[in-house]
C-alpha cells in the first residue's frame, strides 16, 4: 500500500474515532440515591420526587477542565417488607442512567411499606452492581437517606463503606430524624469513612417551592419544546408518552418544579439520541436516508431523503430557539430564588434537596468541578 493510501486510511480512521474519545473524555458525575421505603418513609419519597430536578440542575451548569458533565443518576430502595428477604430488602431500581425522565417515573411510582432497614448491604450492592466510571477524576457519589439505625443487618457498614471509598466513591448519609440520633446510631460514622458528608433532614417536612416570575412562560416554553421532538422505533412513542407524563408529575407539584424540569430540558445535558430523531442526527446515531419507513413517525414516513433531513433541522432549530428563551429566562429566576433562599435560609433543618446539594457541590469543587 503507498504511503498517501495509508496516510488516508489513518485519517478516516481517527476522524471515525474522535467522536467516540470526546464522549469517553468528557467528565463525570455519578450519583446513586438510595432511599428508604419502610412504612415511616413517605415525607422522604415526596421530598425526593418533587426536587430531582432541582438537584440534577446544580449539577448542568458546572464544568471541568472547560467540559460540561455527563450526568448519571441511579435509584436504589431498601426497607420494604415487599422486596425479597433473600436479597437484603433491596432493590436496584435503575442503575446509572442520563435518563432522568425515567428516573423520575421511578420516583414518582414508588410505594412504602414494612421495615427491614440495612444500610451496610445496600450500599455493598450499589458499590459492586452499578457500573461506576473508572477515572479518579470523575465525581462518584452514595446518597444514602433513612432513619434506622445505619447498622442492622448482616452486612457490616465498616466494610461496604470502606469498600466504597476504596473505588472512589463517596458516601453521604442522610439521616431522617434529630442530628444527635444520627450521630448515635452510626450515620455520621458511615460518612466519616467514606469521605462524605453527613446530614440531617426532617422528612415530613414539605420542600419550600420559591414560585418566581418566570415560571409560568419557562413552563409554557417547555411544553412547546415537546412539539420539537421526533420519536422513532420502538421506543420513540413510549418515550414520548414518558416524557409527557414526567411534565405532568411536576406540574401538579408545584409551579416550581414544572420550571426546574423545563430547564434541564433545555439543557444539553437532556439528550434523548435513543429515540428521538433530532438529537440523534446532531449525535450521528442514525442515517435519515436510510432508515425504514416504519421506524419513522408519521408524518415522515413518505418523506423522501431530502425532505427528511429538512424537517429534521427544522424541529431542530425550532427547539433551539425554545431553549435558548429559556436559558434567558433562567438567568432571571435564578437571581429571584437566590434573593429568597436568603431570605429563608435561617428557617431551620434542611431538606432532602439542600442537603444533597450542599454536600455534592462541595465535593465537585474538590474534584476540580466549577460552578457558574
Amino acid at each position: 500500500m503507498k504511503l498517501s493510501k495509508i496516510l488516508l486510511v489513518s485519517l478516516i480512521a481517527i476522524g471515525l474515532t474522535l467522536p467516540a474519545l470526546a464522549q469517553a473524555a468528557r467528565p463525570k458525575v455519578q450519583i446513586a440515591v438510595l432511599l428508604d421505603t419502610s412504612s415511616s418513609m413517605d415525607g422522604l419519597i415526596d421530598q425526593a420526587k418533587t426536587q430531582i430536578w432541582k438537584i440534577v440542575n446544580e449539577f448542568i451548569a458546572s464544568k471541568k477542565a472547560g467540559s460540561r458533565p455527563l450526568i448519571e443518576v441511579a435509584l436504589m430502595e431498601y426497607g420494604k417488607d415487599s422486596l425479597p428477604a433473600s436479597e437484603g430488602y433491596i432493590r436496584i431500581i435503575q442503575s446509572l442512567t442520563t435518563d432522568l425522565d425515567k428516573v423520575s417515573e421511578e420516583l414518582f411510582a414508588l410505594r412504602t411499606n414494612g421495615g427491614h432497614e440495612f444500610c451496610g448491604q445496600v450500599i455493598s450492592v450499589a458499590t459492586q452492581k452499578l457500573e461506576w466510571s473508572k477515572r479518579p477524576g470523575d465525581l462518584k457519589v452514595i446518597v444514602i437517606a433513612g432513619n434506622e439505625a445505619f447498622n442492622q443487618g448482616n452486612v457490616s457498614y465498616k466494610i461496604s463503606c470502606k469498600q466504597a471509598i476504596r473505588q472512589g466513591i463517596m458516601i453521604n448519609t442522610i439521616f431522617c430524624g434529630k442530628f444527635d440520633e444520627g450521630v448515635r446510631t452510626f450515620w455520621k460514622d458511615g460518612a466519616v469513612l467514606a469521605d462524605g458528608h453527613f446530614m440531617n433532614i426532617d422528612q415530613n417536612r414539605r420542600a419550600p417551592q420559591i414560585a418566581a416570575p418566570q415560571d409560568a412562560e419557562i413552563a409554557r416554553l417547555g411544553g412547546e419544546m415537546n412539539k420539537t421532538y421526533i420519536g422513532y422505533g420502538k421506543r420513540g412513542r413510549k418515550a414520548k408518552m414518558r416524557q409527557a407524563a414526567q411534565d405532568s408529575n411536576a406540574k401538579s407539584a408545584a409551579p416550581a418544579v414544572m420550571a426546574e424540569r423545563a430547564v434541564y430540558k433545555s439543557s444539553a445535558a437532556y439528550s434523548n439520541s435513543g429515540w428521538d430523531l433530532a438529537d440523534a442526527v446532531k449525535d450521528k446515531k442514525v442515517k435519515l436516508d436510510e432508515m425504514e419507513a416504519d421506524d419513522l413517525p408519521e408524518p415522515m414516513r413518505k418523506m423522501d431523503g431530502k425532505q427528511r433531513e429538512a424537517y429534521v433541522k427544522a424541529q431542530s432549530a425550532k427547539r433551539a430557539e425554545i431553549q435558548k428563551k429559556i436559558q434567558k429566562l433562567n438567568v432571571e429566576r435564578k437571581k429571584y430564588v437566590a434573593k429568597k433562599q436568603k431570605e429563608q435560609a435561617k428557617s431551620g433543618t434542611k431538606t432532602l434537596d439542600a442537603a444533597m446539594i450542599d454536600s455534592i457541590r462541595s465535593q465537585a469543587v474538590k474534584k476540580g468541578y466549577k460552578f457558574e
